[in-house]
This record gives C-alpha cells, sequence and structure tokens, in this order.
C-alpha cells in the first residue's frame, strides 16, 4: 500500500511538541515533507526539530502563543521566510480542563479553552488565508474533536470551543472555495495523549473503564493513527473535499 503522498510539500503546522501535534510532524517529516512547526514548550519543540535534523528530514521549529496576535504574526512571518510559500497549514494548538459538571468548571477555564482551542485557529486562519489567497492555492486543516460533533459532558468548555472550530470550518471553506483554498476538520475522539491522559486522571477507574467500554473498538485510539489521516489530507488525495469533519473515533459515534 502506498503512502499519501507530501513529497516536498511546505507544511506549518502550531501545537507539535507532543501528542497529536509531534506525532504528525514526524510522518510528515519521514515523508519528505518540509515542516515548520511551533508550540509554547520550547524545550520539546527543539529537541523534535533536533532529532528529525540529525536524520536528515526537514523540521524547523520556532515558539508561538497561538492567544497573542503578535506571536501568531511572527510565527507565519517566519514560517513563510523559511520556505517561501505555505501549502497546507494544520492548526492542532490546544489545551483541555478538568472534568466537572459546567457549575464547577471555573470561568477562568473556559476562558482559557476558547482562548487556544477557538480564538487560537481564527488567528491562524487570518493569518494562512491571507497567504493562500495571494497564492490562489492551499490547504487549511483544524484539530477539533468527537466533543465538537455532539455533546461532551464535563467538558463543556473544550466542548464549546471544538464546535466553534468546526462552524469556523465549514463557514470559512464555503468562502474560499474559489480561491482554490480548502478547510477540513479533523475530530479524533479519546487518543493517547498528555492531554487525554489528564482528563483521564481525572476519572474514578469505573468512569475510566465506562470511557474505553464505550468505543465499539474497546480501545482509545492512538497519535500515529491520526497523524496517518492528516497525512492523507495534506496530500492531492484529499483534493475534492473542503468544509468536513473526519472523525476518527473507533466507531464511537456510529
Amino acid at each position: 500500500m502506498t503512502a499519501s503522498d507530501v513529497t516536498g510539500k511546505h507544511i506549518v503546522i502550531t501545537g507539535g511538541a507532543s501528542g497529536i501535534g509531534a506525532e504528525t510532524v514526524t510522518l510528515l517529516a519521514q515523508r519528505k515533507a518540509n515542516v515548520f512547526f511551533g508550540d509554547r514548550n520550547q524545550k520539546d519543540g527543539l529537541a523534535l526539530a533536533d532529532s528529525l535534523k540529525e536524520k536528515g528530514l526537514s523540521a524547523s521549529f520556532f515558539v508561538v502563543d497561538v492567544t497573542d496576535v503578535e506571536s501568531v504574526s511572527a510565527f507565519y512571518k517566519q514560517a513563510t521566510k523559511t520556505f517561501g510559500k505555505i501549502d497546507v497549514g494544520l492548526n492542532n494548538a490546544g489545551v483541555d480542563h478538568d472534568p466537572a459538571r459546567m457549575l464547577d468548571v471555573p470561568d477562568e477555564d473556559y476562558h482559557r479553552n476558547i482562548a487556544v482551542n477557538l480564538t487560537g485557529v481564527w488567528l491562524c486562519m487570518k493569518q494562512l488565508l491571507a497567504h493562500m489567497v495571494e497564492n490562489n492555492n492551499g490547504h487549511i486543516i483544524n484539530l477539533a474533536s468527537i466533543a465538537g460533533t455532539s455533546g461532551a459532558p464535563m467538558i463543556s468548555a473544550y466542548s464549546a470551543a471544538k464546535h466553534g472550530v468546526i462552524g469556523l470550518t465549514k463557514s470559512v471553506a464555503i468562502e474560499y472555495a474559489r480561491s482554490n483554498i480548502r478547510v477540513n476538520a479533523v475530530c479524533p475522539s479519546f487518543v493517547q495523549t498528555p492531554m487525554v491522559d489528564h482528563v483521564m486522571s481525572g476519572l474514578n477507574d469505573r468512569q475510566r473503564a465506562s470511557l474505553v467500554n464505550a468505543n465499539p473498538m474497546k480501545r482509545l485510539g492512538k497519535p500515529e493513527e491520526i497523524a496517518s489521516a492528516i497525512a492523507w489530507l495534506c496530500s492531492d488525495e484529499s483534493s475534492f473535499m473542503t468544509g468536513h469533519s473526519v472523525v476518527l473515533d473507533g466507531g464511537l459515534t456510529a
């Protein structure tokens, strides 16, 4: 089976220092894409970039805070300086909050989830769109969640932000289709990442078992499974897809 071809593509990724982001950075670099990625975690980001460069792969890291307009602007300015152009932008940076019913979720957790998970995507998309409109070409991929496709009790602030990401994805996809710019979302369920580990740590044994057993596959997803789907979206094989949410949930929402 031939892997999705991303050879030579210039791909920019936020939230690339850990979890799904790091797995995606690694996979795309291994498949000969030119990857420019950012994160607030400078230590892990630089370590990943260095490890990939040691293998002769193309990966560059730049610190970015997606909630800060100036930081986002500097990130994409450096990306275009490094690449000359951006073919694909993956907006992956995200945060969660401790599982709790709405009345027990601090307002600051809500505002943080909206700031990173939704406003951060908005700010990054504006930078990407400005570049892609000029080139009359491009693909934006937003990391959403199945928590953005249906109700997600105990993580209401996170769910609200991810619903917003899907709405933003669909609306902008329609707006810029004639500019040869595609916009899609990826919606994983629970995946074995540090973020999900944090959520699981707030549950008791019965709740954790219930969460896993609710999935027809009786397991959590793997970061590499999500990265592989993203790699397909980054390739030209997905050229007729825009405005869609790719659900990767082991059958949970079937």
